[in-house]
């Protein structure tokens, strides 16, 4: 039967209904807010899947452009694989879901948010988040519930819940924030150098209203929730687990205390090898679960050291961070390059600079079109030192390239400032812990390097967690995690930004939520760090933009002509453009506004070509002289096109200086000749005179 449960958000309708449709799932909720609408489920497998040692969760966030009235592009017509956006957007529900599973659970679950209906105002991403947990909640699904999520907006320093399409042009910040009634879940921030109290002050007011939700989500649990399934428990038995404890604590811990990650590796694997062996018979066929016993052995193990003896495995202090070292301009053809080093992390990020032409377009339910400034992020399995195949970027690879892009999105110059399509490209070349934040400082390096006038550098690195198990008050918060750190530890914060606030978040965690202090004090470890790699590391390498740009990039020369003068300029099916293009072998883009861009490696092309666009733009006028092709000849004189299909006559009687009986005799159809505007007729027509530019030069020659 269906429930209909109303509330209201922003000042704003948000509509729950219930039991009308996808009645198989375990769990669905139809979500209205406003004229946006999605279909959240959640469905479960009904027994565990064997041989693993996770939780195998999925989320999907569908685009149908059926939403916004859109055929999809293509020959196809139909929706394809998931836009950036949607991957971003599943990856942020799967974030703040995830750590509210039962860790031992290993039924399936896979979640899918379906976008019907899009009203720009009211965010279908917000709409999600609140059906997935209605779902969750409502079902039978083992689920410690609920949390709710809000997106907040900073216009003129007021913070904004649910921003609209026009507060979200003119805000100067976008995040999106999960929480339960005591902790934040998950932040995803993108912002324009936003102090880190401002920060703060905003999510604990977006805090106040995601504990009014979640009693609305309370309410709906109550009245319709389903009881929770059993499920088998697939924790480590207390007897195996004390029996490895036992054999293996002491040889763990010393095969952990290394710097060297590979080193560390083969020294751990060695432990676990000799563990395997000698479990072996009296624990036949739990070789699985042996396993399992060892990771969270060593999981103990590390969480230890830093909470009780405040040491970590490769030796460093909490607040140190590992060896720095950034080089420029290693690559001699790109239009920028940088390489980042931050430990046993790596990163080589390039920079590609382009004509406007080659923005990326995009075919989404968002209002955005293109995307002028793109940032792309690859992870090789050589990076970790793994033998396997290279199959294009995942989702981790999306995520970690969207972090970055939007991290220095803010000090990207304007279109007008800078008139080129902006491609960076991070390889990481090794990994062990929060490449992300090295691709932001390779990134940073590469642009200055490629003479991009950025505002400001910016900088990024992570902050770490350990929660006492036994003590949840009980923690310690540490900088620039690296990989064993995140693995076993509960959080790995990413802050990036400049001197003057924070660019962008991103918040991944273990634990059930953070508290306002730790929050407060990742904030204050990630501005110190930051701080320390921008001044002693990224400055001195290149302490501003190049003045110029590469050799090998194209030079942007730029002009504005009236926009009813496009049309002129283009010609008919083209021509006139394609003419310029021929002649001068420059790309030209005109814009709706009438912005027009020449690009080419070529000076004298470019300016040549905003000559002649300027001129057919323009309005000829007496006086002006031009160089034109003769194109056509008559008894009475020649005609010359002296711009891209605009011509003139040059009466026979003004062919030369002195007495012209035949027009052959001084010129014939193809050659360049210049002429001066003499005069413009009432009918439009231009009369044009080789006599005065000879007589104006003086010595009767061009």
């Amino acid at each position: 039967m269906k429930k209909v449960f109303n509330f209201e958000v922003a000042g704003r309708p948000l509509s729950i209904e219930l039991g009308q449709v996808a009645q198989l799932a375990n769990g669905a909720a139809l979500v209205r807010y406003g004229d946006t609408v999605v279909l959240s489920t959640a469905t479960a497998a009904k027994q565990p899947r064997d041989g693993i040692d996770f939780f195998p969760l999925s989320v999907d966030y569908e685009e149908k452009l059926y939403s916004v009235g859109k055929i999809p592009g293509g020959f196809i017509k139909r929706e394809g694989k998931p836009t950036e956006k949607a991957i971003l957007v599943s990856r942020v529900i799967d974030r703040q879901m995830r750590p509210r599973f039962p860790k031992d659970l290993r039924n399936d679950v896979t979640i899918v948010n379906t976008v019907l209906s899009v009203e720009q105002d009211n965010s279908p991403e917000f709409a999600s988040i609140i059906g997935t947990v209605v779902a969750l909640s409502t079902s039978d699904i083992p689920f410690n519930g609920p949390i709710a999520g809000v997106i907040l907006g900073l216009v003129d320093g007021q913070v904004v819940i649910n921003p609209t399409t026009d507060q979200r042009n003119k805000s100067d910040m976008y995040v999106t924030l999960s929480a339960d009634k005591e902790k934040i879940v998950m932040i995803e921030a993108g912002a324009n150098q936003v102090p880190d109290e401002v920060m703060l002050d905003a999510i604990k007011k977006g805090h106040e209203e995601i504990k009014r939700i979640i009693d609305f989500i309370d309410s709906i649990v109550a009245e319709v929730g389903k009881p929770k399934f059993a499920y088998e428990s697939f924790a480590v038995a207390d007897d195996l687990w004390t029996a490895v404890y036992e054999l293996a604590k002491d040889d763990i811990k010393t095969a952990l205390m290394n710097a060297d990650k590979a080193t560390r590796d083969t020294q751990v694997d060695a432990v676990c090898a000799s563990v395997q062996e000698k479990l072996a018979e009296a624990y036949p066929d739990q070789q699985g679960k042996i396993g399992e016993a060892l990771y969270k052995l060593q999981k103990k193990t590390v969480r230890s050291l830093i909470l009780e003896e405040h040491k970590r495995v490769d030796g460093r202090s909490l607040m140190e961070i590992r060896p720095l070292s950034a080089e420029v301009g290693i690559l001699p053809r790109t239009h920028g390059s940088a390489l980042f080093q931050r430990g046993q992390t790596q990163v080589m990020t390039t920079v590609t600079l382009g004509p406007m032409s080659e923005v990326q377009m995009l075919d989404g339910v968002d209002l955005d079109e293109q995307k002028r400034y793109i940032h792309h992020y690859n992870f090789p399995p050589y990076s970790v030192g793994e033998a396997r195949s290279s199959r294009g970027p995942g989702r981790r690879e999306i995520g970690h390239g969207a972090l970055a892009e939007r991290a220095l999105e803010p000090v990207i110059p304007s279109e007008t400032e800078f008139p080129y399509a902006i491609r960076l490209v991070s390889e990481v070349l090794m990994s062990n812990g929060s490449t992300s934040q090295g691709s932001v400082c390779a990134s940073t390096l590469a642009l200055m390097d490629a003479g991009v006038p950025i505002k400001e550098p910016v900088a990024g690195i992570s902050s770490g967690l350990v929660v006492d198990e036994e003590n949840p008050d009980r923690f310690i918060t540490f900088m620039d995690i690296q990989g064993i750190e995140d693995f076993f530890g509960d959080m790995d914060f990413k802050v990036a930004g400049t001197k003057n606030g924070i660019t962008a978040i991103q918040v991944d965690i273990k634990v059930d939520g953070l508290t306002y202090e730790i929050i407060r004090q990742a904030f204050e470890i990630t501005k110190k760090g930051r701080m320390q790699i921008l001044n002693e590391v990224m400055l001195p390498v290149i302490p501003e933009p190049r003045k110029t740009l590469s050799s090998y990039a194209p030079k942007i020369y730029q002009t504005k002509i009236d926009v009813d003068k496009i049309r002129e300029v283009i010609g008919p099916g083209g021509k006139v453009i394609n003419k310029i293009i021929a002649e001068t072998g420059v790309k030209i883009d005109i814009e709706e506004d009438g912005s027009v861009f020449v690009a080419t490696s070529d000076e004298a092309a470019g300016q040549k070509a905003i000559q002649i666009i300027e001129g057919i733009a323009g309005d000829v006028e007496p006086g002006t002289v031009y160089t034109g092709k003769v194109t056509r000849i008559m008894t009475f004189g020649a005609f010359v096109e002296f711009l891209p299909g605009k011509e003139g006559l040059v009466h026979i009687s003004k062919l030369d200086t002195k007495r012209v009986n035949k027009v052959e005799d001084v010129v014939n159809v193809g050659d360049e000749i210049t002429v001066k505007v003499i005069e413009i007729d009432k009918q439009g027509r231009i009369n044009l005179s080789r006599k005065d530019v000879l007589l104006e030069n003086g010595s009767g020659k061009e």
